[in-house]
């Protein structure tokens, strides 16, 4: 993830909180535009919650934008919210999951795999119902960054979003994980080759 700046001002964590909150939300898409947003520093600092923008910015600087990432991947989407114990949690967990991602994938496509007959079962939509992973994901079984190297991998989400016609939570589960992947960098073959070894020993 490649979201630092040299030094970070208030303005800047602003910046980037409005192209990350954007892209999450919207179809602008963060990355490509550079992070990038129609902002200026007179709209800034007539704000009456820029005290956050200052404090995170300080806390956090140049890890400001996993720090917002690790919130709005948790539907933490107000800054004033992302301050404190919760906002700090979100960030922590999402830290310790990007150092060991490899092994975190690796429990959870054994978890995965336990609970199907196939890959290819693991990924489909019947009867309009969600795919197992997605199931799994949102019982808390395993976590998003599964989800989004299982889509890498397979961009099974593409094939979910034609077949599933529920209009409640699918768009939201959709947008996430597909916002969430720029944000995660993998091996794609070690990747690969931990799915074959589980779904076929």
């Amino acid at each position: 993830m490649n979201l630092a700046l040299n030094k970070m001002d208030p303005f800047d964590s602003y910046k980037l909180y409005n192209a990350l909150k954007l892209h999450f939300e919207t179809d602008y898409d963060a990355v490509k535009y550079n992070y990038k947003t129609r902002v200026n520093p007179q709209s800034f600092f007539k704000r009456r919650d820029k005290y956050f923008f200052a404090k995170l910015a300080k806390t956090y600087d140049k890890n400001l934008g996993k720090y917002y990432v690790s919130n709005f991947i948790k539907d933490v989407k107000y800054i004033g919210d992302m301050l404190g114990p919760e906002g700090e949690s979100n960030y922590n967990d999402m830290v310790k999951v990007h150092e060991s991602l490899t092994y975190k994938f690796k429990n959870d496509i054994n978890i995965l795999s336990s609970m199907v007959n196939s890959f290819d079962e693991l990924l489909e939509c019947v009867d309009n119902e969600y795919p197992v992973v997605i199931k799994a994901f949102m019982q808390e079984e395993v976590s998003l960054e599964t989800v989004v190297i299982l889509n890498k991998l397979t961009r099974f989400i593409d094939r979910a979003d034609k077949e599933i016609t529920e209009t409640i939570m699918w768009p939201d589960i959709s947008r996430k994980v597909n916002k969430y992947d720029p944000f995660i960098s993998i091996d794609r073959n070690k990747m690969k080759e931990i799915v074959i070894n589980s779904f076929t020993n």
